[in-house]
């Protein structure tokens, strides 16, 4: 007997709270930012930047350098951090002001800041889509067995230092470079912005190479590249942790919209670390919100947390032993199905 059934995909499952639950449960002034205030965090990394840069000189001697490279490039972090605010407006309420600082905090680390805020649009606006999101989404089970090994080489084990080809030739399965206004991944009237940053990125690349003829190769290695790996690496592993975990959902298609997706994230503890890089590690909060100004994070993540109940996710465990721990279980989720896990290969 043929059964007249027609099968049916799974119904949408939906969140027991809505964005407007979250956002009542937030003090209004959370949403208020502060040109003084960010400002003030601004130039308080270039000061300590500078101040570095003087200690590093007067000392000249190696066995300080390494301790400079971390202490600087973790500064390089934090200043990028401030164009991160700048890039989501959560900086002030001027635009010209985001942007002239989102360039002056940037461009120094060579990152093009309207290449890479278009591009981060674009990742908050499809958080937790396997489909449509930008960086550090996972991989499919037959995209990662068909990977050709320098592509699978650079995904998965060159996690700390990958920052730099994203930007130029984007994730996975996607093209497109950050410096170029016909790539993918800009609308035409978002030219002469991509422009401008490429050009700034351009002269201050320029500015070193100089730099380098002037003082020498290796005062550019010790005084910039360096501290820039570091950076690099410090950038790599926090964007790699909010959004690797091997508890944490991804969604297809209709199953997803936005809140889930925002909630496909993770807030992370770094310890001393927090407020020298402006609470970025407070990130459930920052992806549902994000004109949240970094300084009322953690205030805003308080007010949630009893809304959110279990659907909030956060690890207080050693950040390395969580990188570890990702690096090693999570590289792909299943070809088909909606709200699925990641995967590692069978070792």
């Amino acid at each position: 007997m043929t059964s007249n059934l027609i099968s049916r995909p799974p119904a949408r499952e939906f969140l027991p709270f809505t964005l407007q639950d979250v956002r009542r449960a937030i003090p209004a002034h959370c949403f208020q930012p502060k040109a003084w205030r960010s400002l003030s965090y601004f130039f308080l990394d270039i000061g300590i930047i500078a101040l570095l840069y003087w200690v590093a000189a007067q000392i000249d001697s190696a066995w300080f350098f390494p301790i400079f490279w971390f202490m600087q490039g973790t500064m390089f972090w934090a200043l990028f951090v401030v164009g991160h605010d700048c890039g989501h407006g959560s900086f002030s309420r001027y635009r010209w002001l985001n942007n002239l600082i989102g360039h002056l905090s940037h461009t120094p680390i060579l990152v093009p800041y309207h290449g890479w805020r278009i591009s981060h649009r674009t990742h908050h606006a499809n958080t937790g889509n396997i489909e449509t999101d930008e960086s550090w989404y996972p991989v499919t089970e037959g995209y990662y067995n068909g990977m050709p090994w320098y592509e699978r080489f650079a995904r998965f084990h060159l996690i700390l230092v990958v920052y730099p080809l994203y930007l130029f030739r984007r994730s996975p399965g996607k093209q497109g470079s950050h410096f170029l206004p016909d790539s993918p991944l800009f609308k035409p009237h978002e030219k002469w912005g991509v422009i401008t940053s490429t050009v700034c990125c351009a002269l201050m690349l320029a500015f070193l190479i100089g730099l380098g003829f002037y003082q020498g190769f290796g005062f550019v290695f010790n005084y910039y590249f360096m501290p820039y790996l570091f950076f690099v690496m410090w950038l790599d592993v926090v964007t790699f942790l909010h959004h690797t975990e091997a508890d944490i959902p991804w969604y297809r298609g209709k199953d997803w919209y936005f809140l889930k997706g925002a909630l496909s994230t993770i807030d992370r503890d770094y310890g001393i670390f927090n407020p020298i890089h402006h609470d970025i590690g407070t990130h459930v909060a920052h992806h549902i919100f994000l004109g949240i100004p970094h300084y009322y994070l953690r205030e805003a993540t308080e007010a949630i947390k009893p809304v959110l109940g279990e659907y909030y996710h956060e690890s207080k465990e050693p950040i390395f032993k969580s990188l570890w721990r990702s690096y090693r279980s999570c590289y792909f989720v299943p070809d088909k199905g909606s709200k699925v896990y990641y995967q590692s290969p069978q070792r």
